[in-house]
């Protein structure tokens, strides 16, 4: 987009906003003077983070308790912000699952949260939020999907293949928003040093030196970068350009192999 964002004159939307890659690009929107609406199903996190975003930034902040994996979840916050008078003009669809288990040993009710989470309550978030950027002519979407969605991957399957969708689905609404000044863009990452894998912080520092993960912070900081800059997608670090060329050309039973050596 050719003429740079106001920031102090927008308002954010972010979800998962309580913790990790959420709480990050909070501060670091916050940062730029952007108003925050963080929603997220962790209560104590949420008005802590909500406390933390007000003292160290200056800016209005709203915080709303929700479990965003019900069917009726989009259109109740979208009803909410309606009603608390939140123009929404970035939307950061962040919030997601992760856990590592092949389809059948996983419960049908987990399937279920999963795939609400990251296919129905992101498609219709995009839908009823766009819907008024087109209206005024403005706004950005950033869709977090995944490297994981290039490939097969087994374990993750239902993982990798919603944020298959998200990229698809993103890359899909960033041509029919074009002419409404308004930019949605899927963000990629490889490995990212937070909780949601569920390593120990010594693990997660050890792959940050190792270039195995991303800080937050520079996920974040590339992520925004892409998005005000108009893009469609980002793979955020150059580092994973060649190892996702190296996964693709790694056959699949050799993968199989692997996983069933070293996961227990």
């Amino acid at each position: 987009m050719a003429k740079k964002p106001d920031f102090t004159h927008c308002k954010a939307l972010i979800t998962g906003g309580s913790s990790g890659m959420g709480l990050e690009y909070a501060r670091q929107l916050a940062a730029r003077g952007t108003a925050l609406v963080i929603v997220s199903n962790e209560a104590e996190r949420l008005e802590e983070a909500a406390r933390e975003l007000r003292d160290t930034y200056g800016v209005e902040v709203a915080s709303l308790y929700m479990n965003l994996a019900r069917p009726s979840a989009a259109r109740e916050l979208y009803e909410w912000c309606k009603e608390q008078h939140h123009e929404i003009d970035i939307l950061i669809n962040n919030a997601g699952i992760f856990f590592f288990k092949d389809v059948t040993d996983t419960d049908p009710a987990k399937i279920e949260t999963l795939i609400n989470l990251h296919v129905l309550t992101l498609t219709q978030m995009c839908r009823y939020f766009a819907v008024d950027m087109c209206a005024r002519r403005k706004g950005w979407i950033l869709n977090m999907s995944s490297m994981s969605c290039y490939t097969p991957n087994f374990g993750i399957a239902l993982y990798a293949a919603s944020k298959a969708y998200i990229r698809v689905f993103t890359r899909s609404i960033y041509w029919e928003l074009h002419d409404y000044n308004v930019v949605a863009t899927a963000v990629c990452p490889g490995g990212v040093a937070t909780h949601l894998l569920g390593l120990s912080d010594k693990l997660l520092q050890l792959a940050v030196r190792v270039g195995a993960m991303m800080r937050p912070e520079d996920v974040v900081r590339k992520a925004l970068r892409a998005l005000f800059a108009g893009r469609k997608q980002t793979i955020p670090g150059w580092i994973n350009y060649p190892a996702l060329a190296a996964v693709m050309l790694l056959p699949p039973p050799i993968r199989l192999w692997a996983k069933r050596k070293f996961v227990k």
